[in-house]
């Protein structure tokens, strides 16, 4: 198997061993639900103007539901692990990457959203138990890594747009996508690569995002304004 696709089935595992560790401890999960739908909740607000505009409001719900959402994908997950050979197999060199990218993501997400539930009481957050518990866990590096992750697959998506041949290939793999078990991954690339071609251009949507999760980040680690010019 290819680098990429060993990469997303290390990735696919590092999920699968945080969502065994809540599968044991019913307290934890819950924790973990409700720190995904504060920060949810919290992406929402902070790109309400996003969200409703006609130009940048279709990439804003992406970005929300499917890179940012609270959903439960531990069934998805499972069934994607096995499916990997096929991935690396069907699909081209750039998108496996960003799929690749997309896993990384995925698997930190879990990672620090697992350690932030274990810092809290009950499972109520507010802005100031939500502040308390990203301090807690720390690890600027691998929210930067999270925030560049996000930002990568958005970058990837919008090259993506300049490549109709890619679009054409994307459609002609709908068969073959949804006999190898990979349809729920086929729809999520041609959610993305529609919702990015109709935006005619992403650096503005994504200059905002880059520019606002860095200074969240540096506001809850206390660091003011952080300069991220050469991230």
């Amino acid at each position: 198997m290819s680098p990429d696709g060993q990469k997303i089935l290390g990735y696919l595992n590092d999920v699968a061993a945080e969502r065994a560790a809540q599968a044991t401890d019913a307290s934890l999960a819950g924790k973990v639900r409700a720190v995904k739908a504060y920060q949810h909740a919290r992406f929402a607000a902070t790109y309400a103007d996003l969200l409703a505009d006609r130009r940048y409001g279709p990439a804003a719900n992406f970005f929300l539901n499917d890179l940012y959402g609270p959903h439960d994908f531990a069934e998805r997950d499972g069934q994607f692990a096995r499916i990997v050979p096929a991935l690396v197999r069907l699909f081209p060199a750039d998108i496996v990457r960003t799929v690749a990218a997309l896993a990384e993501l995925h698997a930190l997400s879990e990672q620090l959203d697992g350690e932030m539930a274990r810092t809290i009481d009950g499972e109520r957050l507010d802005e100031r138990t939500y502040r308390q518990a990203w301090q807690l866990v720390g690890r600027p590096a691998d929210r930067e890594r999270q925030i560049q992750l996000m930002l990568d697959v958005g970058m990837a998506l919008d090259r993506f747009t300049q490549k109709p041949l890619l679009r054409h290939s994307l459609r002609l793999m709908r068969g073959p996508a949804a006999a190898a078990g990979l349809g729920a991954l086929q729809r999520f690339l041609e959610n993305g690569f529609d919702t990015f071609r109709e935006m005619r251009g992403a650096a503005g949507f994504l200059d905002t995002i880059a520019q606002r999760e860095r200074r969240l980040a540096a506001e809850l680690f206390g660091h003011g304004d952080a300069d991220h010019s050469n991230a």
